[in-house]
């Protein structure tokens, strides 16, 4: 952004000419499907001897044998026509009253160099009517196009700023600035401009499109800047909008703003920046002035590299609230200058927050912030999807744009922070979990099939589902959702494993804090919903804190009968493979292999059901459930009833560990293979004991196939024995073997 202000004289003339054009039959695309005139070959010829980008307009327009020179003043109303080609030979300024009209599909041409621009004074308007096919089209008349070929847009209103009641504009010449707030300069959308940023000096040059106090009943919407010379947009203060915003390949910073501008953004796709994604700034000669430059920013992409942030928050900077924040390989998150005093103060005082910040692949050495005031809590950290589609270009820019990435643009992205709204990953996008991922209240992660997320972090690596949280784990039998280790070779253990927090009663109190995340759980919302969990494989997890605190594969706390668990493993876990404490969710399909300490586990007065669960290779018990560790009679009591089990030993605490008080349980279909214990109750647990006594253990059709040596069906030695009821069993479908609806999705079976 160049902020001293010059003037200069411009070519105040209108000429007309007739041109003659030849087409060539076979034109050449580039890769957004859009054809660019340079490439066709259309020879304007004529005295102006340049290529004209005719072509640029996409479907059936097809340039006439007419062509028409643009330069000089504009004071009446003007339409221009789609079917010719529009050569800028000079500055064209449409003044007070003055109106342009341009069709979608027109193709303006300038061949002036440094004289070559359009601007918009106080009072008059441009409307640029393009359409996502058939964009407006404002670009150099070079044979070889490159960046500083001609001016730009130029757009002068009469709302406020913070330079004066009326200033000069940096290019151009001509007044702005006011009191007109909702100032109404005309419309802009699906308008592209390409090759700006001519330069009269080091100090003054041209944007992309530069609005200078233009008022919010201007309408900015799908504007691109392409290989600009300088900034891409920039907001000299106004109070106008931007929506669906591009901009690519500028050689200083992407979007600016500054002067008191007080609009707002959404949905800004900002790649190729050689300095900073999106400046930010209050005012160069006083950045305390006022009106303060204000604005929220949601939806925005920066992808790098960038030399000073993906936002620089400088000269006095002002109130931003940014949301939804993605950024890819960047190694500066926020740059303020140490020397920046006011805005040093604006982030004290609150004034910068940004949430749901994503530094996804970033570069090496990354710094979130190089501010080192107290204040540091400014970022928020979560899974952001940007202008929509994380790096890659996001599906609103589809036929108007030119040189993104239409692909999946990351080969892999990093996942950590806190997730505050709608979150959706990409199933194209390998995610690496280097911290803790927490989907907060109000928060909604979505992750498609087929989506891999690897843990690198060790302990501090899990994803946690809090009170008022959602996770939709969408996966299938063919591509199933996978959170597992980055290491090259994984083992149990190597990162912490998936929590959920609900809000339906169990008997630890009214509230709880859950035993990892520290997060809190419990109430009495019965049928609280905490989103789907379908087709997931959890594999290597159970990193420990320490002896009694460490992760299960997967962990429930206190989660609601609203929430859907089904077809989920646990696979090589550290500590438990699944376990419920307390709640009402239902478990179904559920599979654990290998887990070090108990298969499937539940307590904490759970009252929800399980139904086909296939259990293999626990260190301990193959199911475990109690009713409290320190009040085995405390209610609600542990209350389920389990159908279609197979537990395929060996195992050290029984098939099934009856403990801690019990509970009411009710099993059938129970089949083991491989076992020495069927029902393990320890002597000392008299509340568990009286359980059994009062029938509240019931177990029918318990097939022990393939028993150990010395197989007991049970250690209990109470007066009741007939707690167990043997039978031929399928168990969760197979008998031993791995049931038919655990094919394509589960691993070790």
């Amino acid at each position: 952004m160049k902020k001293t202000i010059l003037k200069y004289v411009a070519f105040l003339s209108i000429v007309t000419l007739i041109v003659s054009c030849s087409k060539d039959e076979t034109p050449n695309t580039d890769n957004d499907g859009i054809q660019n005139g340079n490439e066709t070959g259309i020879d304007c010829g004529g005295s102006t001897g340049v290529t004209c980008p005719g072509s640029e307009v996409p479907g059936d327009n097809t340039p006439d044998t007419t062509g028409e020179n643009l330069e000089g003043e504009l004071s009446e109303a003007k339409t221009l026509d789609a079917s010719k080609a529009y050569n800028l030979t000079g500055a064209y300024i449409i003044k007070d009253g003055g109106k342009l009209t341009i069709p979608a599909g027109t193709v303006i041409i300038a061949t002036g160099g440094t004289s070559s621009y359009i601007a918009v004074a106080q009072g008059g308007q441009i409307f640029a009517n393009g359409t996502a096919a058939n964009p407006v089209v404002m670009t150099s008349g070079s044979a070889n196009p490159t960046s500083s070929d001609w001016g730009g847009l130029v757009l002068c209103g009469k709302a406020p700023t913070n330079v004066g009641s009326t200033a000069t504009s940096e290019v151009g010449d001509l007044t702005y600035g006011g009191t007109v707030s909702d100032d109404n300069s005309g419309v802009l959308k699906y308008l592209r401009v390409e090759y700006t940023g001519a330069a009269f000096n080091s100090s003054k040059e041209f944007n992309g499109v530069s609005f200078f106090g233009v008022g919010s009943g201007t309408t900015v919407e799908y504007v691109q800047s392409y290989n600009g010379g300088d900034d891409g947009i920039e907001f000299f203060g106004g109070t106008v909008n931007g929506k669906y915003l591009v901009s690519t390949n500028s050689e200083d910073d992407g979007i600016d703003f500054a002067d008191g501008w007080q609009g707002n953004g959404d949905y800004w796709y900002i790649s190729g920046a050689a300095k900073a994604g999106i400046e930010g700034s209050n005012n160069g000669d006083n950045s305390s002035v006022t009106p303060l430059t204000t604005t929220t920013l949601s939806n925005i992409t920066v992808v790098g590299p960038v030399t000073e942030g993906a936002l620089y928050f400088k000269e006095g900077g002002g109130k931003f609230t940014i949301n939804n924040f993605y950024t890819k390989g960047i190694n500066l998150g926020v740059k303020v200058k140490d020397t920046d005093t006011d805005a040093a103060n604006r982030i004290e005082a609150g004034d910068l927050n940004i949430t749901d910040m994503q530094f996804a692949s970033p570069k090496s050495g990354l710094e979130k912030t190089d501010y080192t005031g107290a204040t540091q809590n400014f970022i928020t950290e979560g899974v952001a999807t940007g202008a929509g589609n994380g790096a890659a270009a996001p599906a609103w820019t589809t036929g108007w744009t030119k040189g993104l990435e239409t692909a999946a643009a990351a080969a892999s992205e990093n996942l950590e922070g806190e997730i505050t709204a709608e979150v959706t990953l990409n199933a194209n996008v390998e995610y690496l979990l280097t911290a803790s991922l927490i989907v907060k209240d109000g928060g909604k992660l979505t992750i498609p099939a087929g989506t891999v997320i690897k843990a690198t972090g060790g302990t501090s690596s899990y994803i946690a589902v809090a009170q008022g949280g959602q996770i939709f784990a969408n996966g299938t039998a063919a591509n199933p959702v996978v959170m597992t280790s980055g290491s090259a070779n994984p083992t149990s253990s190597d990162w912490g494993g998936l929590v959920l927090c609900g809000k339906a009663p169990t008997n630890v109190g009214s509230t709880a804090t859950s035993e990892v995340g520290d997060l809190t759980y419990g109430g009495t919302v019965s049928d609280d919903n905490s989103g789907v969990l379908k087709y997931l494989r959890v594999e290597y997890t159970g990193a420990a804190f320490n002896s009694s605190k460490e992760f299960n594969g997967v962990s429930f706390f206190g989660v609601g009968s609203g929430t859907t668990v089904e077809y989920v493993q646990s696979y090589n876990g550290g500590d438990d493979g699944i376990e419920f404490f307390g709640g009402t969710v239902n478990g179904k399909y559920l599979v654990s292999t290998n887990s070090e300490d108990d298969g499937i586990d539940f307590a904490d007065g759970w009252q929800g059901n399980g139904d086909y669960w296939y259990i293999s290779g626990a260190a301990k018990a193959g199911i475990e459930g109690s009713n409290n560790g320190d009040n085995s009679s405390v209610t609600p009591l542990t209350t389920t009833t389990l159908s279609n089990i197979t537990v395929v030993g060996p195992v050290t605490e029984g098939a099934l560990y009856f403990k801690e008080g019990g509970g009411k349980f009710t099993i059938n279909n129970f089949y083991t293979k491989g076992i020495n214990l069927g029902v393990k109750v320890k002597d000392t647990d008299t509340d568990a004991a009286n359980r059994i006594e009062a029938g509240d253990l019931n177990i029918t059709d318990m097939q022990f196939a393939s028993p150990k040596s010395g197989l007991e069906k049970t250690d209990y030695t109470g007066a009741t024995q007939n707690f167990i009821t043997e039978g031929v069993a399928t168990g969760a479908g197979n008998g031993a073997a791995a049931p038919a609806w655990t094919t394509g999705w589960t691993k070790g079976l």
